[in-house]
């Protein structure tokens, strides 16, 4: 792979290109810790995510006190029924992670740095509400990062988030300042089985996004 990897705003077409042998593992089922519950509030979900920054200066300089305010919200949807908030399930544990090995591939690249890993159970909160849990809440405690990550459903499903990240040290190039906030404030459609990304040009996210219940779909 060559090492002159795009700009992180390119992480969707870099980062298949980079992670194109990386297979996902056989869908592990990890039993919700309150069944009853979980079914009265709807269908359960495992999120998995990955947060990394890029290891030197993949982008250009920006007017980053620009983006605080800028959000990429993937269409617009009608929620179905009565306002429903989603309900945090249990966090899983690594041994069922399925991006194990997409980890271990960017701390290796020299490019890209894993600073957060994390998953767990959820319900979906209804479209519109971006009721979330909070970094904190999902087992994540990073120095300078911050937000939350929300799952919604309306006609269709959808992963969003509204992070902040602060460096000590953001990469020479960018024309950051030191401790500069960098966001990430999006929402798109989620597709069962396949990493979904979330970039930047200072640091991203990758996630996948499973049905609980249900055998894995053939030839994923």
């Amino acid at each position: 792979m060559d090492a002159r990897i795009a700009p992180l705003r390119t992480l969707t077409f870099a980062l298949i290109a980079f992670l194109a042998t990386v297979t996902l593992p056989t869908a592990a089922q990890e039993p919700a810790a309150d069944t009853a519950a979980a079914a009265a509030a709807g269908p359960v979900y495992n999120v998995e995510i990955i947060v990394f920054r890029a290891a030197g200066a993949l982008g250009g300089a920006e007017n980053w006190s620009a983006e605080a305010g800028a959000r990429n919200i993937a269409g617009d949807e009608s929620a179905s029924g009565s306002t429903q908030m989603g309900r945090f399930i249990a966090p899983l544990p690594p041994a069922v992670w399925q991006l194990n090995e997409l980890e271990s591939r960017l701390r290796s690249s020299g490019t890209y740095v894993p600073v957060a890993h994390a998953a767990w159970s959820q319900t979906a909160s209804s479209w519109g509400t971006r009721a979330g849990f909070s970094m904190q809440r999902l087992g994540i405690s990073v120095p300078g990062l911050a937000g939350t990550v929300f799952l919604e459903r309306g006609q269709f499903l959808h992963l969003g988030m509204s992070l902040t990240y602060s460096m000590p040290t953001p990469p020479p190039g960018l024309g950051a300042a030191p401790g500069t906030p960098f966001t990430i404030d999006e929402s798109r459609r989620v597709k069962f089985y396949e990493r979904n990304y979330f970039d930047h040009p200072a640091f991203g996210v990758i996630a996948l996004v499973t049905p609980v219940q249900g055998a894995r779909a053939p030839g994923r």
